[in-house]
């Protein structure tokens, strides 16, 4: 396990890594970092991927977001997308990766894009799955049912609520979310970034791939993300998790971006 401190205060992210060539240096492979989305953990929904053939010999990096996993979980944080970006940039200044391809689950997806547009020298590529692209989501989404809460009702009573609302599956990596973090999370997906996460996405200059699984139904605005130079790819028989429904469309994804 690795780390490094996020906020001034003395609050580590840390990760774990798979040994590999590559940490963006000139003559090697790009590492690969993983990004979770909301209430996840990266270890959990990507290292199967990461294992696949087609992703052999690359460093990997799972790195879990602050207030998720086993990073911690400061009270004093803001954790919004541009927080998260800033503290998973201290992950990779500490682990010593520049250009790295980013590959980023939902909320994951959209911290990586503001990563990517922050700090363009950390980001080669962006591999994102069913990532967060505007702001004020639908009310049917799940970070818009955990920020309809005030942060006090969440804390204590509705995290709990959303425990039971939302399935085992989510709910055992949610559970070891800090509820505090999780609210303050959500309220950032919801409110969103100026400019958005969609533009910065299309004006990026790093290489980009945008999965999207059937069942979820089309992705709004792919035509004009394709004009902007970002691969759409379908997921067939996939849900928003497309990792596990299917990961080798998510890893044949990240391999086809070599750098």
């Amino acid at each position: 396990m690795y780390e490094a401190e996020f906020d001034g205060r003395g609050s580590r992210i840390r990760w774990t890594e798979a040994a590999g060539s590559g940490g963006g240096g000139r003559g090697e492979r790009a590492a690969t970092v993983y990004v979770h989305g909301l209430g996840a953990m990266s270890a959990v929904y990507h290292a199967h991927v990461a294992a696949h053939p087609a992703l052999s010999g690359r460093r990997s990096l799972f790195v879990d977001l602050p207030g998720h996993g086993i990073s911690d979980r400061p009270a004093g944080f803001g954790y919004t997308l541009e927080d998260h970006a800033d503290a998973l940039a201290a992950a990779l200044d500490a682990a010593g990766v520049h250009g790295a391809r980013v590959v980023g689950h939902s909320m994951g997806g959209a911290v990586s894009v503001v990563l990517a547009h922050r700090r363009p020298d950390l980001v080669s590529g962006l591999v994102l799955t069913e990532a967060n692209l505007d702001p004020a989501p639908s009310r049917a989404a799940a970070s818009s049912s955990i920020a309809a809460y005030s942060e006090e009702e969440f804390v204590r009573g509705g995290f709990a609520e959303v425990l039971g609302r939302f399935g085992s599956t989510w709910a055992a990596t949610m559970r070891l979310a800090d509820p505090l973090a999780l609210h303050r999370s959500a309220t950032g997906l919801v409110r969103g970034t100026a400019p958005t996460v969609r533009r910065m996405l299309m004006e990026s200059p790093a290489e980009r791939s945008f999965l999207q699984g059937t069942l979820s139904g089309e992705l709004p605005g792919a035509a004009e993300l394709m004009a902007s130079g970002v691969r759409v790819i379908q997921a067939p028989g996939a849900g928003h998790n497309v990792m596990f429904d299917r990961p080798d469309v998510l890893a044949a994804a990240v391999a086809g971006g070599t750098v």
